[in-house]
């Protein structure tokens, strides 16, 4: 039987899609060519995090959604609130937090300022020659491989298929040809992340990988996940790398290390430069870090695109081919939003967010 919508990628954008899709009536098959979760989905962080740049939006929505998942039964996406603070390394990075707070309470996301004394009172571990934070206390975290078998759980409750080991090897206006020359017919999303310009070439990714590192079990050194102000900068870093303070305290009592970015790196070869490099600037805000042994060291991909949007739409001159990918490191937090601003153009509807930004034809080679 012929499918309303095919859906190739089985990461956390994939399934949320499927999910959405089969909740609006849509007969949703999957197609994913290793098994669910295995690409960007199994090596991110699982932050749920709202960001004040060019993401705003997308983000924002996508936590409202998240809050409404999440309500059901939590503890079966290890979903924690640790919130999200935000340090200021200096008065520099406390002025562009203020800016930040400022932007974020105009979409109506909570935040609050902290002096140096309130950041470290929130967090004792912490440095204590940091300028102060922004606390954005609705924020946590998920397990995204429980996230992903979550989802797609409830869409093959709802009717939808899966179908792992399968790999797409060509697209039609109206459907796909699977590597053993199959030919199925319907709609098609491309969900596949750091591999979705590999079906759809036109559209140009840049690869960015990143390191975690991931701790021995100890008594909590932090409750919220923490992130330095300077996070989304140095991108364009001289080298192509850049390194920043993430750490989130897990449910299992570890702790997990990031952040780095390598731009125009897709090698899966774990760097010791890179990491130490991580670990010096973690030591930088939390100098207790060296008092834990590190079990595990891991990298992954991040899909970025030139202008830091993900496409999400159809794409011109492919018929009835949509795509969903280029989050880069944010999938995790985005995946609800972006599945329902692509099922509801798919539906021809109109929803809370405009399309227009996300748009595929806007970086089309």
């Amino acid at each position: 039987m012929d499918s309303d919508l095919i859906v190739v990628g089985c990461g956390i954008v994939g399934a949320s899609i499927a999910l959405t899709a089969q909740k609006a009536g849509l007969r949703t098959r999957l197609i994913e060519s290793r098994f669910p979760g295995a690409g960007v989905s199994a090596a991110g962080m699982g932050h749920l995090v709202a960001l004040d740049g060019s993401e705003l939006a997308l983000s924002a929505r996508a936590l409202v959604l998240w809050r409404k998942i999440l309500e059901r039964d939590p503890e079966r996406f290890e979903y924690r609130r640790t919130g999200t603070l935000w340090v200021a390394e200096n008065d520099s990075d406390l002025a562009d937090l203020a800016e930040r707070h400022d932007r974020l309470r105009v979409v109506g996301v909570p935040c609050e300022l902290r002096d140096a004394a309130g950041l470290a009172q929130e967090e004792p571990a912490l440095a204590r020659d940091l300028a102060g934070g922004l606390l954005l206390a609705g924020d946590g975290i998920v397990y995204p491989p429980k996230a992903v078998h979550e989802f797609l759980t409830h869409a093959v409750e709802l009717g939808a298929r899966i179908e792992t080991g399968r790999r797409v090897t060509a697209l039609l206006s109206d459907g796909v040809i699977l590597e053993d020359e199959r030919r199925l017919a319907g709609a098609v999303v491309i969900a596949t992340g750091s591999a979705g310009s590999e079906l759809l070439p036109e559209l140009p990714l840049i690869p960015r990988k990143g390191h975690l590192v991931i701790t021995e079990t100890a008594p909590p050194l932090i409750r919220h996940q923490i992130v330095e102000a300077g996070y989304t900068q140095g991108l364009d870093a001289p080298g192509g790398l850049s390194i920043a303070m993430n750490v989130q305290p897990r449910p299992t009592g570890q702790l997990l290390i990031g952040s780095s970015r390598e731009n125009g790196i897709s090698d899966p070869l774990v760097s010791p430069d890179v990491t130490a490099a991580m670990m010096r600037r973690a030591l930088r805000f939390l100098p207790g870090l060296n008092r834990l042994a590190i079990t595990r060291i891991w990298t992954g991909l991040r899909p970025a695109t030139p202008d830091g949007l993900p496409y999400i739409g159809r794409v011109p001159g492919r018929g009835a081919v949509w795509a969903a990918f280029g989050h880069e490191g944010l999938g995790i937090t985005t995946a609800p939003a972006t599945a329902e601003l692509l099922v509801e153009q798919i539906l021809g509807g109109r929803g809370l967010l405009d399309p227009a930004p996300y748009d595929p034809a806007r970086c089309l080679q």
